[in-house]
């Protein structure tokens, strides 16, 4: 049965046999069958198979022959399955990208463009005209319908265009061109480096007459552009052949229009202070032709100019200058001008708007720009003056320092045992008596300010009383204030002075009085059981006079 099936499976793979089914298989002899497919295979050139096939049969047992056909004929299936399948997707692929088959110069436009023509009432051989737009990057095919018009059949994006909005001057300076451009099948490149190419015939007889240079500008794929207008392989596939086509209907040239934009007034207005506008005005006289009739403009140099739909008596030349009637349609001429000059109008009123706003515009971004630089500065000097002066403020009108703060000021009790006593403020038997005498006196404090100008203008603080203080042991300098206070022992000695502190001055030692006191003064060495004698506060003097400055100067004198 197995075998049945494979020879089954074989037969409808190999289209010259007739159809066959197991129980035809069955009721024939299984050697007469194999040897019927093995015929019509070398029919189909199929004979290394068969060949393979007749070895294996020979004179073999069934079985035998069994074993040696199963493999082969499993392998023919799978082959023409894989074949099968890899040609329907090859086909779909090809017909989405548009690639097709046979020579890329002949493959015919795609199905979807083919529709398009057919809905649009257009023959495949009708003329074809090319727009191009920098600006909006766009590549446009008009055909002509069976009315005689003009009509967009498909828009491309143009994959890249070398340089800026502009014509092309000179050899080198990779500028697309820009004008208008007669395309004939000698300007067709089927062999192109670049997959399809066409020539745009730069530079024209306009070209020429204003001296301008350049060669080999095309229209070409590869997405790759310098100083042409580049496509992608199947748009240029595409456009070849529409142009193509055209050519086989009988059109001599077809007609490539190349524009900075569309010359509408809008666009006009945007770009009405371009160096160029004398030119796009001169181009734009065919592009409205061109956009009222729907019919290809004739085109014509004379002057060093483009001309349009001109029917001169005679001929005209490209230098010299224009004969004073071009005979132009005068219908289509009023309706030329009439346009330009309201285009022309709205273009310079949108211009004049546009330049309003621009220079509002500038304006603003300076004050935002001025503000921001101000505010910038004035924070750097704010940060330099603190910088320089990190409390100029505060230094100037603080309160002084008072010389006195943190000294403790107490009676002075003399060790009974006749120990040393520590160094104290020179000042304190005379502070301990102003204390005595005065203890809810309040400190008088004065200001760097005030200290500053007392001299000139006086001081009304009034004079604190002078202590003159009695004999007292002997008196130790104290150190400067804001160093610390050196506690030094010092022994008080009869007929010796205290030994001198490192440091610190001398301590001037009084004579001992003779007989020996009957009591001891505040800070002296006394015997044991010897009482302290009472403090005697002698009577403030007189108030002195604050003289001023005046007072001084004349005092000098």
């Amino acid at each position: 049965m197995a075998y049945c099936e494979s020879v089954v499976h074989t037969a409808a793979l190999l289209p010259h046999l007739p159809p066959m089914d197991g129980g035809s298989c069955k009721s024939r002899g299984s050697r007469a069958l194999l040897e019927q497919a093995l015929d019509k295979a070398a029919q189909i050139s199929i004979m290394p198979v068969s060949s393979k096939l007749q070895d294996s049969v020979g004179t073999r047992p069934l079985s035998a022959v069994k074993s040696a056909i199963r493999p082969l004929l499993s392998r023919i299936a799978r082959i023409g399955a894989a074949v099968t399948v890899a040609a329907l997707l090859a086909a779909c692929q090809a017909d989405e990208m548009g690639y097709g088959y046979g020579p890329k110069d002949q493959r015919p436009v795609s199905r979807s463009t083919q529709a398009q023509m057919d809905k649009l009432n257009m023959s495949s051989s009708s003329p074809v005209l090319m727009r191009i737009f920098k600006e909006e990057n766009t590549f446009e095919v008009w055909k002509m319908d069976k009315t005689g018009r003009y009509a967009l059949l498909k828009s491309y994006q143009i994959c890249k265009w070398s340089g800026k909005l502009g014509p092309k001057v000179k050899e080198g300076d990779r500028q697309a061109p820009e004008g208008f451009y007669p395309i004939s099948p000698g300007l067709m490149n089927p062999n192109s480096d670049w997959y399809l190419a066409f020539n745009t015939g730069f530079p024209n007889a306009y070209d020429r007459a204003n001296g301008r240079t350049g060669t080999a500008l095309m229209v070409h794929g590869s997405c790759s552009s310098r100083g042409c207008y580049a496509m992608t392989d199947p748009q240029i596939q595409e456009i070849y052949a529409l142009a193509r086509d055209a050519f086989k209907g009988g059109q001599k040239y077809f007609q490539l229009q190349a524009f900075p934009f569309r010359l509408t007034a809008e666009n006009m207005g945007k770009h009405w202070d371009d160096p160029n506008m004398p030119f796009w005005k001169m181009l734009k006289e065919g592009y409205d032709t061109f956009e009222l009739t729907h019919q290809e403009p004739k085109v014509d140099v004379c002057g060093r100019k483009y001309v349009f739909n001109a029917n001169p008596a005679q001929p005209l030349n490209t230098i010299e200058a224009c004969p004073a009637d071009l005979g132009q349609p005068p219908a289509l001429l009023a309706s030329l001008q009439a346009k330009a000059k309201a285009d022309e109008a709205k273009a310079v009123t949108l211009f004049a708007e546009l330049e309003e706003k621009r220079k509002a515009d500038e304006e603003h971004k300076i004050q935002i720009a001025q503000a921001a630089e101000e505010a910038k500065r004035k924070a750097e000097e704010r940060r330099l003056a603190a910088e320089r002066n990190p409390g100029v403020l505060n230094s100037l009108f603080a309160s002084a320092a008072d010389p006195d703060a943190g000294i403790a000021v107490g009676p002075v009790i003399v060790p009974a045992t006749g120990a040393p006593i520590p160094a104290t403020d020179p000042r304190g038997s005379a502070l301990h008596a102003m204390a005595l005498a005065e203890p809810d006196a309040p400190q008088q404090q004065s200001s760097t300010f005030s200290r500053l100008f007392s001299f000139g203008f006086g001081d009304d603080t009034p004079a604190q009383p002078v202590v003159q203080p009695v004999a007292t042991a002997p008196i130790v300098q104290a150190p400067a204030v804001g160093t610390p206070t050196v506690m030094a022992p010092v022994t008080a000695k009869a007929g010796k002075p205290a030994p001198a502190l490192p440091g610190v001055a001398a301590p001037q030692v009084m004579a001992a009085q003779q007989p020996q006191p009957a009591c001891a003064p505040p800070g002296a060495i006394a015997a044991p059981g010897t009482p302290f004698c009472a403090v005697s506060v002698p009577a403030a003097p007189p108030p002195q006079e604050n003289k001023g400055l005046l007072g001084h100067i004349a005092g000098w004198f």
